[in-house]
């Protein structure tokens, strides 16, 4: 604290001496220890009570910020929403049913003219079976393996790969039979 040397504190004790006495000397002395010993004790309790409130402070902020989570979180329940959007996602019965319209929005259909040909309306189309693969397909295919070009699936490619390292032949007979 002080940049007091062992010559200087020396000097201090000789002035002392002579100025105190021996006989008062070791009196004096006690008393300026009882003095520091105070002094350190006042020293030390500000210095506690000072870190007493820096942890009271961080533990005040720290606690701010926990609550702000806890209420982030009490808020948010990802399961909750999940389950919520599943079930909105995977209602039917909203969609067997037809919609249900008031007297006063109901819309009238057109009038049916005597012009207008009964057919008008058309039947809804019914569901075709592809053609069978021609062997430009196969060809093509064949072209996109030997460079290594994923076709329009990657799973579809890899397996073949799969099948055509295990047994080519197989795999070719495989897909002109499909």
């Amino acid at each position: 604290m002080f940049d007091i040397g062992w010559s200087e504190l020396v000097l201090i004790g000789v002035v002392a001496l002579i100025a105190i006495g021996p006989k008062e000397l070791p009196g004096v002395l006690r008393m300026v220890g009882q003095w520091m010993g105070k002094a350190r004790k006042m020293a030390a309790e500000f210095q506690g009570q000072f870190q007493e409130a820096m942890r009271e402070a961080e533990m005040a902020d720290l606690k701010k910020s926990f609550d702000e989570v806890k209420e982030a979180a009490t808020g948010f329940n990802p399961l909750t929403s999940l389950q919520k959007d599943v079930s909105d996602a995977l209602r039917v019965d909203a969609l067997d049913k037809p919609a249900e319209t008031s007297a006063a929005t109901a819309v009238e259909p057109p009038a049916i003219s005597s012009e207008t040909p009964a057919t008008s309306i058309e039947a809804p189309a019914t569901p075709t079976t592809p053609e069978a693969p021609t062997p430009e397909t196969f060809v093509e295919a064949e072209a996109h393996a030997a460079v290594n070009e994923p076709l329009a699936i990657t799973r579809e490619v890899e397996q073949a790969k799969v099948a055509q390292d295990t047994a080519p032949s197989e795999a070719i007979k495989d897909a002109k039979a499909s």
